[in-house]
């Protein structure tokens, strides 16, 4: 049994796991109810406290299967993410940050979910049009009914940021407390603007895609076939990390896997350790369909990354400075 190290989000008095479980293209998706159980009993083992999901992975299907795995332990034990934005339905309102929409999906969500509150709730992208006070005021409300505790968003800009910072501010409204954007070893836009405005702001970044999709396990090389077990393989969820399998990248992922055997560790465990060696970083979400994967992407906890090592992981990453997958 291995305990993980807890940080608070950003400002806020919420600790969680430095490691993170999310059920994206995962449960509900690609795994078996059966999987999510097993990874689930494996992250509770490890000290995992985070769980996220979204209303959107695949249309509630992950959040049913996420609220069935946690069903057997307490509601108290545990921190539950999901998150509204994304076509919900056909109709012009089952989509969007309008009241309508957070106020439908929230009550359709807690279903889904099974729970009485949702301790952190994104907004999964920016609504360009909803007024920002109209989104912010509705997730106030949802916190003073208990219905969400925390609010939150994902993939938005620093600009974005201030801005509903200034609003909250200004209406006296709660503060956000988080951003959920991608950031990994190629994926890096935060550092520009997003990671300093949300210092400023008081918000903490939860990671989604700190692996590159499974790339950085390694599991891909030049010029072999795709291992047949693998996301990459599978159609129905491999329309993202595909945008990675090219020849420059994978040759870059073989130099970073030199640098992990020095360290005697593992590639996952190289990259989740070089992200959570941000301090605007609270936790690194990762995707698992088997408790192996959790096992062993809970030590990067342990694994502290020298200035030194850190050079030549830049240095390496050079060779793809301007690799940007479509998303």
């Amino acid at each position: 049994m291995r305990t993980v190290k807890y940080r608070n989000v950003g400002n806020s008095g919420l600790k969680v796991s430095e490691i993170a479980l999310g059920s994206w293209l995962t449960y509900g998706t690609a795994a078996e109810q059966k999987a999510a159980d097993a990874c689930i009993e494996k992250a509770f083992e490890s000290g995992i406290n985070f769980f996220d999901t979204a209303n959107a992975y695949n249309r509630g299907e992950g959040e049913k299967a996420m609220g069935a795995a946690l069903k057997p332990y307490t509601r108290s034990s545990y921190v539950l993410s999901t998150k509204v934005f994304f076509p919900m339905g056909d109709g012009p309102n089952d989509r969007g940050l309008s009241r309508k929409h957070i106020f439908e999906q929230c009550e359709a969500s807690l279903k889904r979910l099974g729970v009485d509150y949702i301790d952190l709730y994104f907004c999964h992208r920016f609504d360009a049009q909803t007024p920002l006070e109209e989104t912010l005021r509705a997730l106030d409300d949802l916190t003073s009914q208990g219905k969400i505790l925390y609010a939150a968003v994902s993939e938005w800009t620093g600009a974005q940021i201030t801005e509903a910072a200034g609003i909250a501010e200004r209406l006296n409204l709660r503060p956000l407390i988080s951003n959920q954007p991608i950031y990994n070893m190629f994926e890096r836009y935060i550092e520009r603007e997003v990671l300093p405005v949300s210092a400023k702001k008081g918000l903490g970044q939860v990671v989604f895609s700190p692996l590159a999709q499974g790339i950085l396990t390694g599991k891909y090389k030049p010029g072999a076939p795709l291992p047949a077990d693998s996301r990459a393989a599978n159609n129905s969820v491999n329309s993202i990390i595909t945008s990675y399998l090219n020849d420059q990248v994978l040759h870059v992922v073989q130099e970073l896997e030199q640098v992990a055997r020095q360290l005697d560790i593992s590639l996952a465990q190289l990259a989740l350790a070089w992200v959570l060696r941000q301090p605007g970083v609270s936790t690194a979400l990762i995707g698992a369909t088997k408790p192996e994967q959790i096992e062993e992407n809970v030590k990067a906890v342990d694994v502290q990354l020298t200035s030194e090592t850190v050079d030549q992981i830049d240095e390496i990453l050079k060779q793809v400075a301007h690799f940007s997958p479509k998303r």
